[in-house]
């Protein structure tokens, strides 16, 4: 039981990371206007692919799960 009361705690400050994030991106410079982010758009139409920002988000979640991972095993 004390593995999986783990397991969910983590899970919880996961989620409450992710919920802030999404709050405030909109006051964090940069993101989702970064160089390699691409927009187009036309009469009544736009299309958005934010090339970069995946990039970094993927590498941003990458470290934090490596080191929750690395901390789960000391």
């Amino acid at each position: 039981m004390d593995g999986i009361g783990r397991v969910l705690v983590i899970a919880g400050v996961v989620i409450l990371v992710i919920g802030l994030g999404l709050m405030f991106a909109d006051r964090v410079p940069f993101v989702g206007r970064l160089p390699g982010d691409l927009t187009f758009g036309g009469d009544g139409w736009s299309v958005y692919v934010p090339i970069a920002t995946s990039i970094v988000v993927s590498l941003v979640l990458t470290v934090a799960l490596s080191l929750f991972a690395w901390l789960a095993r000391r």
